[in-house]
């Protein structure tokens, strides 16, 4: 059963409601958030917001009220249930490990967050986007190889590298990938042979990097984290948000 748990006012006209659901109505519950601009009118995309391997934090929260911003509705989901988040890096990559161990509960609960954001009465269902940060640009890329009904996936800061390459034809989605020259966990090697993947593929790719960049070069927050292999980078940041809206607005509409 789907149940509405909490409903909150964002600043201005966007709204957000705070969401708890499960995959395939069974397992462990998930929670999620909906944001959406109360002064548009009618039906709009919806795009689908994947959360680092911190879990569902103020990031990803902020992100979807971001998109809520600029005319889409945003639906900042769970991949480990429960809403959990952590500050500690390992327990945070404990947590992307156990979901990563079942690749086919990550699809599931990816199919439940989306049948969430389509049900919406402000979504156009046939207009469906993701982003996804770190860890979550990977799960929205393999999204994307698995052949879901996207119109545009973004990566940000993700992992490229798949141990199942997308298949000729299946991508259905647009793709952005956004990645740091600078980062250790996307080394330039990564970056090339994605590139190669998704030209096999045939499919329709863009991968932009960024000079400077560290890992989760988006993220205002990296700095607390205690990771020298993270660093925001304010510019890469800008840039790359604009790049999202810039794809969104072409495959979207």
């Amino acid at each position: 059963m789907l149940v509405t748990v909490a409903a909150s006012t964002a600043a201005g006209a966007v709204k957000t409601r705070e969401i708890e659901y499960k995959q395939d109505g069974t397992g462990t519950p998930l929670k999620g958030m909906m944001a959406w601009d109360d002064a548009v009118v009618g039906k709009r995309p919806g795009v689908l917001v994947v959360h680092e391997w911190w879990g569902l934090n103020d990031y990803a929260r902020t992100s979807a009220r971001k998109l809520a911003e600029a005319g889409y509705v945003a639906f900042a989901l769970d991949m480990f249930g429960n809403g959990k988040s952590t500050e500690h890096r390992h327990d945070a990559e404990a947590m992307m490990n156990a979901a990563m161990k079942d690749p086919q509960a990550i699809i599931q609960r990816f199919n439940a967050a989306m049948s969430q954001l389509e049900q919406d009465p402000h979504v156009d269902p046939t207009r469906i986007g993701a982003i996804g940060y770190c860890f979550g640009g990977a799960v929205v890329l393999n999204m994307a190889r698995a052949g879901e009904n996207l119109k545009a996936v973004v990566s940000f800061h993700g992992i490229l590298s798949t141990q199942t390459p997308a298949e000729k034809g299946k991508v259905r989605a647009r793709i952005l990938a956004l990645a740091g020259d600078s980062d250790p966990f996307v080394p330039a090697a990564q970056v090339a042979a994605f590139e190669k993947e998704m030209q096999a593929a045939g499919a329709q790719v863009r991968v932009k990097v960024y000079p400077h960049a560290k890992h989760a070069f988006t993220n205002p927050d990296a700095a607390k984290y205690g990771m020298p292999e993270l660093e925001y980078n304010a510019d890469a940041a800008k840039d790359s948000w604009n790049e999202m809206l810039k794809l969104f607005k072409e495959a979207l509409g």
